[in-house]
């Protein structure tokens, strides 16, 4: 098999193939990092200071705006880092889950603006299986099997969300358990959501319940997978959140379809639904 000309390019094509609300562009190594425009990277957001005041002003103004009602500070940053985390962790799980490709990619080598879905990555180093014609490629790690590959999915997350997390908690009022458990449900359902989007989604359930089956520090939960019956016998897939984004604070009636909030009930109605 031919080498690829990048370890990640082919599988963020085919994410915004069926996703484009989200675009990638890898730069080089004498290529800076946007900035400006609605432009910010992890590394600034960890600063805290300006960035990620400018940053939460966004989803405040936008709940107004949306809703006519003023979140609390803490559930504006909640709605934030959902929305930062959200697609960042698809930059590190599409490429295992489509080509078992993990990126090393750091807070400071990822830039995105939210305004326009776009996002630049710096790939540093990457992990792949044995004979991936990856392994050919400048900063190529191969390890020994799938198990190992899911190690370095979750120690990739975690290096770039680790210092992210640290100066969005005192502004969410959340400390580490329930923070990893936000980080644990944005790797879960982002790419639920997206292998929904590509007709795997059931591979898609067995992969993550393969990588997050609990206990795997610092992550919190695992990814909760179940099913609910139909009224028609239907097999309808479902998970529990282990954390909550605090939309119920700006819409009572209004609650996510795996929130904990959520009843069965209203979650087969839903799924039915959809």
């Amino acid at each position: 098999m031919p080498v690829p000309p990048s370890a990640t390019a082919d599988a963020y094509a085919r994410l915004t193939e069926v996703y484009p609300y989200l675009t990638v562009t890898e730069l080089g190594p004498g290529e800076r990092m946007p900035h400006g425009d609605g432009w910010v990277d992890g590394a600034a957001l960890a600063q805290g200071g300006a960035a990620l005041d400018a940053f939460l002003a966004w989803d405040e103004a936008q709940v107004l705006r949306d809703y006519g009602t003023r979140a609390r500070p803490d559930v504006v940053a909640s709605f934030a880092l959902h929305r930062y985390a959200w697609p960042v962790c698809l930059l590190f799980t599409v490429p295992w889950f489509l080509h078992r490709r993990v990126p090393r990619l750091p807070a400071g080598q990822v830039g995105y603006d939210r305004t326009t879905g776009r996002a630049a990555v710096r790939l540093v180093s990457f992990a792949c299986l044995p004979g991936d014609p990856a392994a050919a490629l400048p900063g190529a790690r191969v390890v020994s099997g799938e198990e190992e590959l899911r190690a370095e999915l979750r120690a990739a997350v975690a290096e770039h969300l680790t210092p992210v997390l640290a100066a969005f908690g005192p502004r969410m009022r959340r400390r580490d358990r329930a923070l990893w458990g936000m980080a644990t449900d944005e790797i879960v359902e982002g790419l639920w959501y997206v292998a929904g989007l590509l007709g795997e989604q059931e591979r898609a359930r067995r992969e993550l319940e393969l990588l997050l089956p609990g206990a795997t520090r610092p992550y919190a939960g695992a990814a909760a997978f179940r099913e609910l019956t139909g009224p028609n016998g239907e097999c309808l897939p479902t998970r529990d959140r282990v954390s909550c984004c605090m939309f119920y604070t700006v819409r009572p009636q209004d609650t996510c379809a795996t929130c904990p909030r959520t009843r069965d009930a209203d979650r087969v109605t839903r799924a039915l639904a959809a």
